[in-house]
């Protein structure tokens, strides 16, 4: 369990060529042309997907890459500070970044460790993933709701009255029934839903590899479009599953009125050099980040409650220190909003129109405050 290993993504792969092999031949002579086309299509994107997403660096961090994870991100000065080092790997820790206890080495941006691709979900292969998800959502959707509409097709051959929609159902009177010979016995009458179960089935048990892999399918969807909406949200707000743990713990601090904030002055923080030379950078004129924005706070919790002085020569920033109640009074540096947070997670090393520019133009674009959850 603290191991890489692949038991899940043979789960995964077994599940998906058990359930396509048992459903799709009993459908195909059923299917339209275009039916046909799209079965195809959505079936064989999930499989591309995953070796994408399971055989691609997530952006595995190592002494000859540091230099390229530390230009990808600045400092936020909240989640993540210049000179942190990751204990286990013993290297500087690029913003974004965190050490994968199961992976063994540190990531950037990493999000989260997935065991469904039995590999991490970062900076290198978060598109992959996504796209993943969204691969397979769509194919237990329409896998299922199609599944379900050929099998109701052929309980309809069977009992004409029969739908697949249990209100649109309905049942002529019989004919030793008390209305038989009158007007009444000619009109129709909603089927009682055990009834429509019973004609169900019929069709489960004639089509039984096809109506259980549509059922499995219809079953499953919610969970896989769950888990991309999660995933939406978290590119909607910019930030990954590991900083939306952080910021979490930043709330709870904030409840207990621990927490202040200050201006960040515009001058290049010395920690950030010293931190950056401590590591072998030499060139750190190069170590602009592509990031068209910089930090305008700094957070701090307090072990007592009470602001830290001043005039604290350990602590960035300049002027007063401001409590701080709620996320919503703290910007987050990583939310460009919705359509460059996507291109930030689907071009690598996006450059945001920033070469050329002086640093103080750089710094200038304003940023929304996104409420965190």
């Amino acid at each position: 369990m603290n191991d890489k290993h692949p038991t899940i993504v043979i789960f995964f792969l077994i599940l998906l060529v058990g359930s396509e092999y048992m459903a799709v031949p009993s459908a195909w002579p059923f299917l339209t042309g275009m039916q046909r086309v799209i079965v195809v299509i959505l079936c064989m994107l999930p499989y591309v997907f995953l070796y994408l997403a399971t055989y691609s660096d997530p952006g595995t961090i190592s002494m000859g890459s540091l230099k390229y994870h530390l230009s990808l991100y600045p400092y936020d000065y909240a989640l993540f500070h210049p000179g942190a080092q990751c204990y286990t790997c013993r290297m500087l820790k690029p913003p974004r970044s965190k050490h994968c206890p199961i992976c063994k080495r540190c990531i950037g941006r990493l999000d989260h460790h997935c065991i469904f691709i039995n590999n991490c979900v970062g900076v290198g292969n978060h598109h992959w993933f996504f796209l993943l998800l969204l691969s397979t959502a769509l194919l237990t959707s329409y896998g299922g709701w199609t599944g379900l509409h050929v099998l109701g097709d052929r309980v309809i051959e069977r009992f004409p009255s029969w739908s697949l929609l249990p209100w649109r159902a309905y049942k002529a009177a019989d004919s030793d029934s008390a209305v038989a010979g009158t007007v009444l016995a000619a009109a129709p009458r909603k089927m009682k839903f055990d009834m429509w179960l019973m004609y169900l089935s019929w069709g489960m048990k004639n089509f039984v590899h096809l109506g259980s892999v549509s059922l499995l399918g219809i079953l499953i969807s919610p969970l896989v479009w769950g888990l991309l909406a999660y995933n939406l949200w978290n590119i909607w707000t910019g930030q990954t599953t590991n900083e939306s743990l952080k910021w979490s713990d930043w709330k709870y601090d904030m409840d207990d009125g621990l927490v202040y904030k200050r201006r960040m002055s515009h001058e290049r923080r010395p920690a950030v050099v010293a931190a950056i030379a401590e590591a072998g950078v030499t060139d750190t004129l190069s170590l602009s980040t592509r990031w068209p924005a910089e930090a305008e706070h700094v957070l701090v919790r307090s072990e007592d409650g009470n602001p830290p002085a001043p005039n604290r020569e350990d602590l960035p920033g300049v002027g007063e220190w401001e409590r701080v109640w709620t996320l919503r009074n703290v910007e987050n540096l990583y939310d460009l909003g919705f359509l460059n947070n996507l291109k930030d997670i689907f071009i690598p090393n996006y450059q945001f129109n920033t070469n050329g520019l002086p640093p103080a133009e750089r710094r200038g674009r304003p940023r929304r405050r996104v409420p965190m959850k």
